[in-house]
């Protein structure tokens, strides 16, 4: 099963947006961000053209958070269809509006990546249809004004979203033979999976952080929303894994001999494989 390619309007275009992931969101000082930060107020490394005055050294800086997040699009959706091209700083009345405007279409955007991953998947075809209405009424609302942007129940788009996803992934996870593993919002802070079987187990909101995934086997594993953060992948094999995203494996650690799916890149943090690692888990 090969990922699909991102729709370019769900890939975040940093060179069309006016640095709102940078100002609307809030951090605070942790293992992610180096200082604290308030929503609506730019950070101190944004410069005048909205780019990142240390983009390149971000880990090295502690700025760990800013190289996992990912907007799926939504910060040039807002910069120059929502407001039309006019950026916070030369037309300052509408920075309050956009700054709230972001999150809203962030969750839009993320929601519909999601559905067009899970309208990839074959095995799914039963809830395609209403899978489509939902993709067509999410960019429906992601095309609308500031304010019925403002007026929308994310919560509840984001329940009914996720029941067809939920469907979608019990679908393509049925065709793995055997028992699947059921580690849906599990607590598996520093577990022990090296050479795990999880082929087709479901590992929705798992919290995964600094697990040692070495060598597992995660083929058509359905990992929407897990907390791979510090998770050591090397070796593992992700292929096929279902609603796997690049700011998931951003947030962990693995090797060149870890498998993904054919559209995830491997990050360039990772570490090269040692000498003679296999590179079939459990192998």
């Amino acid at each position: 099963m090969t990922a699909p390619q991102r729709p370019p309007d769900l890939r975040a275009d940093c060179s069309n947006c006016f640095g709102l992931c940078c100002v609307a969101l809030p951090f605070a000082a942790s293992a992610d961000f180096p200082v604290d930060k308030d929503a609506g107020r730019p950070c101190g490394n944004l410069r005048e053209d909205f780019r990142c005055g240390v983009h390149t050294e971000l880990r090295d800086r502690g700025w760990v958070g800013c190289t996992v997040f990912d907007c799926f699009g939504a910060g040039q959706q807002v910069s120059a269809v929502t407001f039309g091209g006019r950026d916070w700083r030369r037309t300052p009345e509408t920075a309050g509006r956009m700054f709230q405007v972001f999150p809203v279409m962030r969750a839009l955007h993320e929601l519909l990546w999601y559905a067009t991953e899970a309208l990839a998947l074959p095995a799914a075809a039963p809830v395609h249809p209403q899978l489509r209405r939902a993709a067509r009424d999410l960019r429906q609302r992601a095309d609308g004004d500031p304010e019925s942007l403002l007026a929308l129940d994310i919560a509840a788009l984001r329940a009914d979203v996720n029941a067809l996803l939920l469907r979608a992934g019990e679908l393509a996870r049925a065709g793995v033979p055997g028992r699947k593993k059921n580690h849906r919002g599990a607590d598996l802070i520093g577990a022990r999976l090296r050479g795990a079987d999880l082929r087709g187990a479901s590992l929705r909101g798992a919290r995964l952080i600094a697990a040692d995934l070495t060598r597992a086997d995660l083929r058509t594993a359905d990992v929407i929303g897990a907390d791979f953060r510090d998770a050591d992948l090397s070796g593992a094999d992700l292929t096929g894994s279902i609603f796997l995203t690049q700011a998931q494996l951003d947030a962990a650690r693995g090797d060149a001999t870890t498998r993904l799916p054919a559209a995830l890149a491997h990050p360039a943090h990772w570490t090269p494989p040692t000498h003679g690692a296999d590179r079939r888990p459990g192998g």
